[in-house]
C-alpha cells in the first residue's frame, strides 16, 4: 500500500510539520465555493503528497504537500473530510470540464 493510507504501519513516526497557513487557506477556500468537499491524499515519492479535493458540486483540484502528514494535518486544519481511497462514489461525483478533456487528449495524442 501507498504510505499515505491510512492503513499503512511505518516504523518510523516522525513529528510532522505544520501545515502551510497558505495550503489550509486554500482548502477552506474551495470547500466554501463548492459547497464542502471531501479529501483523497496521494502519495507521490519525493514530491511529497498531493490532496486531490472533491467538491460536492462535482469541481475538483489539488494541493502539493511535503508529506502525507502535513496533508492530514492541513486538511483536519480545513475541516475537510479525508477519504481513505477513491471509492466509486467519489469517483462518480467528479465532474471535469471541457479543457480538463481537452487537455488529456493532447497528453495522450502527444506521446
Amino acid at each position: 500500500m501507498a504510505e499515505g493510507s491510512d492503513t499503512t504501519l511505518t516504523a518510523e513516526q516522525t513529528a510532522v510539520e505544520q501545515a502551510p497557513n497558505g495550503v489550509v487557506a486554500s482548502l477552506r477556500s474551495f470547500a466554501a465555493e463548492h459547497g464542502g468537499a471531501k479529501a483523497v491524499i496521494e502519495y507521490v515519492g519525493k514530491r511529497g503528497a498531493r490532496i486531490v479535493l472533491v467538491g460536492s458540486d462535482g469541481a475538483w483540484g489539488d494541493q502539493f504537500t511535503d508529506d502525507t502528514g502535513v496533508a492530514r494535518q492541513a486538511c483536519a486544519t480545513a475541516g475537510v473530510p479525508v477519504e481513505n481511497a477513491w471509492e466509486r462514489e467519489l469517483m462518480d461525483q467528479m465532474r471535469p470540464s471541457n479543457d480538463l478533456w481537452r487537455s488529456m487528449a493532447r497528453r495522450t495524442l502527444a506521446r
